[in-house]
């Protein structure tokens, strides 16, 4: 029997009240324009939620597509997320972040990766971690002006502990955004979120590169059985872990596709979240830079 399929509107309201639609279009990866397009689609098709980065290169493009789909600034949330070698100077690379989208605010900023790099030596300071940036982050949020909500990405338990019990910390990060998919299941990371409050983020759902997930014949088989596509499969358990995700697309029909959800039978769930310990957990944006388990 087919499933029933909808445009998800479900939202989540962060630690600090603000909210946040469930389902959102990922801009990673997307270029020469093809931002732009994905944005306006994805704006005139019942999204209400942008990821993009400074790192990306396609916050021009997104701003653009903000600009001439017809939905109103204040129903569409916009995150962007200060990059590695501005760790020192977020604000700054906040306004530059501002100035490329043509907003006068972002509904979340995220510090990228807890990586802080010295832009002339490319190499971590000795005297500067991230840390440091969260609390130049906090007072950017506490000015009230130019971001909704700050958070992470690519954060683990550990770095979190050390961020959460560091003197002079005194905002909870509303989001941490990680990849996250049947193949990445993160369950200690997402159990110690939730014990803190902060709602995990979910980035290549699909998978990426030589693992894309909806090839995968455990996926495939619930979407058959279901009469759906391998990729709503993904979303929708994501949304039905109470999860944020941000499937990324540059094809108008999968776009369209990806935020109808539906909700996935109790077996079918079950299977989805043993998924990794029957073929092994699969991390596909792992670079070589960053020590995930540091």
């Amino acid at each position: 029997m087919p499933a029933q399929v909808s445009v998800n509107t479900k939202e989540y309201t962060l630690n600090n009240g603000t909210k946040i639609p469930a389902v959102g279009l990922g801009t990673w990866q997307s270029e020469d324009g093809d931002a732009y397009k994905a944005t306006l689609v994805a704006l005139k098709n019942g999204y209400h939620h942008i990821d993009t980065a400074s790192a990306y290169g396609n916050e021009q493009d997104v701003g653009r597509g903000i600009a001439e789909s017809g939905v109103k600034r204040d129903d569409v949330f916009v995150t962007t997320k200060i990059w590695n070698d501005a760790h020192k100077n977020p604000e700054e690379s906040l306004d530059q972040s501002l100035d490329k989208l043509g907003l006068e605010y972002v509904d979340l900023l995220l510090i990228h990766w807890p990586l802080s790099i010295d832009p002339e030596t490319e190499k971590p300071y000795e005297d500067y971690d991230f840390v440091d940036t969260w609390k130049k982050l906090q007072k950017i949020y506490k000015e009230g002006k130019k971001v909704k909500a700050i958070g992470v990405s690519n954060f683990n338990v550990k770095k979190l502990e050390t961020l959460l019990n560091a003197e002079g910390v005194d905002v909870v990060p509303a989001i941490n955004q990680v990849e996250a998919h049947p193949l990445l299941t993160q369950p200690e990371l997402v159990q110690y979120l939730k014990s803190k409050n902060i709602y995990l983020t979910a980035y290549s759902p699909l998978g990426s590169g030589e693992t894309q997930l909806f090839k995968n014949k455990a996926v495939v088989d619930i979407a058959e059985k279901n009469k759906v596509d391998p990729a709503q499969v993904l979303v929708s358990w994501a949304v039905q872990r109470d999860t944020i995700v941000i499937p990324k697309s540059v094809t108008e029909s999968r776009i369209i596709l990806n935020i109808k959800t539906f909700t996935l039978s109790e077996e079918d769930f079950s299977a989805l979240n043993n998924l990794a310990k029957e073929q092994g957990a699969v991390r596909t944006n792992d670079p070589e830079w960053f020590d995930f388990n540091a």
